[in-house]
């Protein structure tokens, strides 16, 4: 299919390029004020749109082998990998994307994934049954989200979360992956933020998780049989972060990643019966990003997020010390996973210099194997632009920080225009990863590309984290005014060319530093971005509404509500005199569309210059390659005429 599918792909390509000088646009793609793209654009960005990552999902429970995602022909889809170097093995090869797969823990006989439809994350869950392929959807329902499932030990059962009840609140099930008639209601929850962690080793009791901010959560146990819920972080209340956790081998303990009486995450061990919390990392200035244990709950390992870069530690349990392990490449890493031989540990692995791809450290030889190449479509890594970690001032003596990705100094000169790319969130963090496309405007254009961690960013401890929260939104606008001071001073940016971009919160950002800074940029691009606080509120899917409020503000509160319509960019698109190309997915349950729309129309009618471009079949950003492609080419257009153009 997926041959045919290429071949296909490739003559109607070939037919079009015969016929016109342009890009064609397919029907599902709504278009307003674009100009044709040139068909030059296409050749120009070749290399640049054909590299893949390829991402860890699941270890075999007996086999050493393992699935991955990657790209197909148009979509993540699952594929097998059954050792180091060996050719990816196709196994599913679906229209949606499938980023996901958790194995049946015992055997393996079947796994499980997530799919939803179009990118409206309403995500369900399927069945796939190894060998024959054969896969069953195990939860229906219209607008229904579920989560990723948890395991119990026997491997009978699985608890997840879900939306059924009312598309509001997350309620607690569990269900027999191989009978989906016995899919049960454990527990009914008030609020979207509800999650499942673990199993204790006896299967009695579900570790159960409650999502309130980034800077607050509380955790509990659930007795599966009963239906008792109790508390166990009850001292904890407003400004404590729990989050991951697993039991103990005993089941008297959890083992999880809390800020609580530090600025930063660490690895903590709770004890159930005291409720005392032992610190596990507290010499390590930084966020723990991630934790995960052996099966036989002997050896701990965890993440750290330092200014960005990721490093790998390990501990012996119980009792151990953190040692760190320098294995890993400058740059991201995570998704851990032991294998049920204790030994060995997947992890996916980035760096600017190459997409992400599946690696396995094994702890009795000490040795890091590559076990996936992604390919990297042409491009060269070694002429790959390597970040630098940057520092400025913002208003108020905040010290803010970003990476830089500069173009050849050799083979561009002068002062380089410059775009900064906003990350989403808010509390996202851009660190020192592969760019893939965005490559080309280094490369090609000479672009430099910053992106900075304004106030409100994770990876710098909570009262950052809280910097931009409630009546301070506008201080992370202004974290970017003093970027643009800062680019003025650097001999090889040039301050009249600059254009602000951005996706979700980024998108936001992107219209706020249009308003706010239209005279000092050129142009900006807003992907799925917020124009108004209030109407995002309204319309974002219910089982968001709440966790949102904590973040933006309680839109109920008048004061909140007056203070958030006088900062929305909706209210302010007459201050904007820099062109905007605004982006949308006509699913998107997170951003709804009437966000994009409403400020595309505000433009319009405030004589402002802007492009529009929404796709119908998808949600929360661009997950199909022809989508993403035909997006590339438009941006690339965007940013050539306002960006490298006349002003």
């Amino acid at each position: 299919m997926r041959q045919l599918l290429t071949l296909i792909l490739l003559l109607y390509s070939l037919a079009l390029r015969s016929q016109t000088e342009f890009v064609p646009k397919g029907d599902n793609l709504i278009a307003e004020g674009i100009p044709p793209v040139p068909l030059s654009i296409v050749s120009e960005l070749e290399k640049y749109t054909e590299s893949r990552s390829t991402r860890f999902c699941a270890w075999h429970p007996k086999d050493v082998s393992m699935i991955v995602s990657t790209r197909g022909v148009n979509t993540a889809q699952l594929f097998g990998v059954n050792s180091p170097g060996a050719k990816l093995i196709e196994i599913t090869d679906l229209e949606e994307p499938v980023r996901n797969a958790l194995y049946e823990p015992v055997n393996g006989d079947y796994f499980l994934f997530l799919q939803d439809t179009g990118g409206n994350e309403f995500d369900q869950i399927f069945r796939y049954d190894v060998p024959g392929g054969k896969i069953t959807r195990l939860t229906n329902g219209n607008k229904v989200q579920n989560s990723f499932p948890v395991w119990n030990n026997k491997g009978n059962l699985i608890a997840y979360t879900s939306t059924k009840r009312n598309g509001a609140d997350r309620d607690i099930y569990i269900m027999d992956p191989m009978d989906s008639s016995t899919n049960k209601l454990l527990l009914e929850r008030n609020g979207g933020g509800w999650g499942v962690r673990d199993w204790s080793p006896d299967d009695r009791f579900l570790l159960i998780s409650e999502f309130v901010s980034r800077t607050e959560s509380h955790y509990y146990l659930l007795e599966v049989g009963s239906g008792v819920l109790t508390k166990i972080t009850p001292e904890y209340e407003g400004d404590a972060y729990f989050s991951q956790g697993e039991f103990d081998a005993e089941g008297k303990g959890i083992y999880l990643i809390t800020d609580v009486n530090s600025d930063f995450e660490r690895v903590a061990y709770m004890d159930l019966a005291s409720g005392k919390v032992q610190y596990l990392s507290q010499e390590i200035p930084w966020n723990v990003s991630e934790i995960e244990i052996s099966k036989e709950c002997d050896k701990l390992a965890f993440m750290t997020n330092e200014a960005g870069v990721s490093n790998l530690y390990m501990i012996e349990l119980p009792g151990g010390t953190p040692q760190k392990l320098d294995i890993l490449p400058t740059g991201v890493s995570g998704g851990m996973k032991f294998h049920n031989n204790g030994t060995e540990l997947a992890l996916s692995i980035n760096s600017a210099r190459s997409p992400t791809d599946v690696y396995v450290y094994d702890l009795s030889t000490g040795l890091l194997t590559q076990w996936t190449e992604s390919p990297m479509g042409g491009m060269n890594p070694e002429e790959l632009s390597v970040p630098e970690l940057v520092k400025w001032i913002s208003f108020d003596g905040l010290e803010i920080s970003g990476f830089i990705y500069r173009p050849d100094a050799g083979r561009f000169t002068g002062r380089r225009p410059v775009i900064i790319d906003v990350h989403g969130g808010p509390e996202g963090q851009s660190r020192p990863v592969y760019l893939g496309f965005q490559n080309y405007y280094i490369n090609e254009l000479g672009i430099a590309v910053i992106y900075p961690n304004v106030r409100g960013s994770s990876g710098y401890g909570k009262k950052f984290l809280d910097l931009d929260n409630g009546m301070n939104r506008e201080n992370s606008v202004r974290d970017i005014g003093a970027l643009l001071d800062w680019i003025s001073q650097q001999p090889d940016l040039d301050p009249e060319r600059v254009m602000v971009t951005g996706g979700s919160y980024g998108g936001y950002m992107a219209l706020a530093v249009s308003v706010h800074y239209t005279d000092r940029i050129r142009c900006a691009v807003d992907v799925v971005g917020i124009s108004n606080f209030n109407t995002f509120l309204k319309n974002t899917e219910s089982y968001r509404r709440d966790l949102r409020r904590v973040e933006y503000g309680d839109e109920r509160d008048p004061e909140m509500y007056e203070f958030l319509e006088k900062i929305s960019p909706l209210n302010n698109a007459g201050k904007i005199r820099n062109p905007i190309l605004i982006v949308q997915g006509s699913n998107d349950p997170r951003v709804p569309r009437t966000e994009a729309e409403q400020m595309k129309d505000r433009i319009m009618q405030s004589g402002g210059k802007v492009w529009y471009l929404e796709a119908k079949d998808e949600g929360h950003g661009f997950a199909k390659k022809s989508n993403a492609d035909y997006l590339r080419y438009v941006t690339v257009a965007f940013v050539k005429e306002f960006l490298l153009g006349g002003k």
